[in-house]
C-alpha cells in the first residue's frame, strides 16, 4: 500500500507510517499516512522561515490563483473527497461532501480576499505629514487541527494563512490525516512556491510540541480540545508569539412555550444528534420550559426512533459511528454518569451491532437533568443530550448562560420580543434563532467566549485580524 508522505520544503519525504482506520469498518485501512518526527517538525519549520520573505512579498495575483485552482479542484473532486471524510472520520456521505464544497467555497473566498487587500491614509494631527496603516503579514504560522472537520477546518486555516503572505507548518489530527493530505497535495501542484505551505503528519506529542518548542512560529492556531488549548498558550506567551484557540463547547439551545414544535424539534435533532455529536457547536444541553416539555419530548423521541445509525457510506445513513474506540468509551462512560447522578434515559445508550464491525452508538437523550450535572457541564462530543426542564424564558436564559463555555446558542420561539433579548443577553459568540445551532456559513467570522475560545475571530474577513499585524507609517511630505 502506498505510504502518503509529509511535505517538507517542497519535497515529500517519510517511511514511517500509521495505518488511517475506517470508523464504519474497522477492518479497512483507508491508507498509510506518514508519522513525522521532531527533527522532520523542525525541517519543515526552517523551510517556512527560509520561504517567508519571497512569498511575503508575492502579487496579490499569484495568490489569488494558487487559491482560486485549489478552491476549483476540490469543487470538481467534492465526491471523491467526500467518500474519502466519510471514510476515515465517520461522517455520513451527505455531510462529507457539504464538508468538502465548504472548503472549496473557503479557498473561493480567500482567493478573493487576496485581491481586496487594503489598508488606509489618512492625515496625521501635524501639518505636512501622512499616515499610512496597513497589514503585514505575521510570519510562520503553526496550524493544528482537530479531526471532526477533516477538510472544512484545515481550509478556513490555511487559506487565510496563504491569502495574507503568511508560511504555514500544518499538524493535522492523527485520526484522520487523508483529508489534509489531499489539500496539501492540491496546493502543492497548485503553484506554492517550495517552503510556503509545509505539511508534518504524526502524534500531538511529537510533533505539536516540538512546534510550541519553536521560537521561529511567529502564530499558532489551535482549534482541539480545552485541555490542550491550555497548553498552547503557555507555550506560545514563553515565545512571546501569537496563538488562537478555539476550543470546547457545551451549548444550550432553548426550547419556549411558544415554539413551533415541528422546527425546534429538527433544529434539537440536528444540533444534538448529527455528525454524531461530534461539533463543537452541538446543542448538548436543551433547556425546554414546563408548558411545551412534555410535547416536546415526546416528539423528540418519535424522532430519534427515526433515525439509522450504520455505515457512513450508505444512502440511508443519518448518524455514521463514533470517530474511534476512545471516544466511544468516553461517550458510554458519560452515559453512565449521567445514569448514577439521576437523570433519566429517554432514549437510546446502546452500542449497536451492523453488518461491519464499527464504533456505533444510538442517540441517546436524557431528561430530568440539571444544569450541574456532570453530562450538563462537560464536553462529551457524542450524541449524547441532556434535557433540563425550566419555568420559563428568564430562567431558561440563566441557565443558558450558565456554563465556563461560550461558542453557540440556539432559541426556539416564535416571540420577537424573546429572540431579540436571547440575542442580545445570551453569552456565546454565535446565536440562532429557529436553527441548528451547528451549521454556519463561510464567509462569516467564527468562534467564542468564556472557555471555548481566545484570540481573534476565524474565517471571512475578520480573519486578518490573526494572520496579520498592523503598520503605521509617517511620512513628510
Amino acid at each position: 500500500m502506498t505510504i502518503y508522505q509529509n511535505l517538507i520544503a517542497g519535497e515529500w519525504v517519510g517511511s514511517d507510517a500509521t495505518e488511517n482506520i475506517n470508523p464504519s469498518n474497522t477492518k479497512e485501512v483507508v491508507g498509510l499516512y506518514a508519522n513525522g518526527s521532531a527533527t522532520d517538525t523542525k525541517a519543515a519549520i526552517a523551510a517556512a522561515k527560509a520561504a517567508f520573505p519571497a512569498w511575503s512579498r508575492s502579487g496579490i495575483w499569484e495568490r489569488h490563483v494558487i487559491l482560486k485552482k485549489a478552491g476549483d479542484e476540490i469543487m470538481a473532486r467534492k465526491d471523491e473527497l467526500g467518500a474519502l471524510l466519510a471514510r476515515e472520520e465517520g461522517k455520513t456521505l451527505p455531510e462529507a461532501i457539504g464538508e468538502t464544497i465548504r472548503a472549496s467555497q473557503i479557498f473561493e473566498f480567500f482567493a478573493g480576499e487576496a485581491l481586496r487587500l487594503a489598508g488606509e491614509i489618512i492625515p496625521s494631527v501635524r501639518p505636512n505629514i501622512g499616515v499610512e496603516i496597513t497589514r503585514d503579514p505575521l510570519g510562520v504560522i503553526g496550524i493544528i487541527t482537530p479531526w471532526n472537520f477533516p477538510i472544512a477546518i484545515p481550509a478556513w486555516k490555511i487559506a487565510p494563512a496563504l491569502c495574507y503572505g503568511n508560511t504555514v507548518v500544518f499538524k493535522p489530527a492523527e485520526l484522520v490525516p487523508g483529508c489534509s493530505w489531499a489539500i496539501v497535495d492540491i496546493l502543492h501542484r497548485a503553484g506554492l512556491p517550495k517552503g510556503v505551505l509545509n505539511l508534518v503528519m504524526g502524534k500531538g506529542s511529537v510533533v505539536g510540541q516540538a512546534m510550541l518548542d519553536s521560537p521561529d512560529l511567529a502564530g499558532i492556531t489551535f482549534t482541539g480540545s480545552t485541555g490542550t488549548g491550555k497548553r498552547v498558550a503557555v507555550a506560545s506567551l514563553e515565545h512571546n508569539r501569537k496563538f488562537q484557540l478555539e476550543m470546547g463547547g457545551k451549548n444550550p439551545m432553548v426550547v419556549l412555550d411558544d415554539a413551533d414544535l415541528t422546527v425546534a424539534v429538527e433544529a434539537a435533532a440536528n444540533s444534538g444528534f448529527f455528525s454524531t455529536g461530534q461539533r463543537c457547536t452541538a446543542s448538548s444541553r436543551l433547556i425546554v420550559t414546563e408548558g411545551i416539555h412534555d410535547k416536546f419530548v415526546a416528539a423528540l423521541t418519535e424522532k430519534l426512533k427515526t433515525l439509522v445509525v450504520d455505515d457512513a457510506m450508505k444512502p440511508t445513513t443519518h448518524i455514521g459511528p463514533v470517530v474511534d474506540e476512545r471516544q466511544l468509551k468516553t461517550d458510554t462512560d458519560y452515559i453512565e454518569i449521567g445514569k448514577k447522578e439521576g437523570a433519566k434515559l429517554a432514549f437510546g445508550g446502546e452500542l449497536v451491532t451492523r453488518e461491519t464491525p464499527g464504533f456505533y452508538l444510538q442517540p441517546t437523550l436524557f431528561t430530568e437533568a440539571t444544569n450541574q450535572m456532570r453530562i450538563s457541564r462537560e464536553e462529551i462530543f457524542g450524541p449524547v443530550v441532556s434535557l433540563i426542564r425550566v419555568k420559563d424564558y428568564d430562567e431558561a436564559l440563566a441557565t443558558a448562560n450558565d456554563t465556563p463555555f461560550g461558542l453557540s446558542a440556539g432559541i426556539a420561539t416564535t416571540s420577537l420580543k424573546h429572540a431579540t433579548h436571547f440575542k442580545r443577553n445570551v453569552e456565546a459568540g454565535m446565536v440562532m434563532v429557529n436553527l441548528p445551532t451547528a451549521g454556519v456559513d463561510f464567509h462569516v467570522p467564527f468562534g467564542g467566549r468564556k472557555g471555548s475560545s481566545y484570540g481573534p475571530r476565524e474565517q471571512g474577513k475578520y480573519a486578518a485580524e490573526f494572520y496579520t499585524t498592523v503598520k503605521t507609517s509617517y511620512t513628510l511630505a
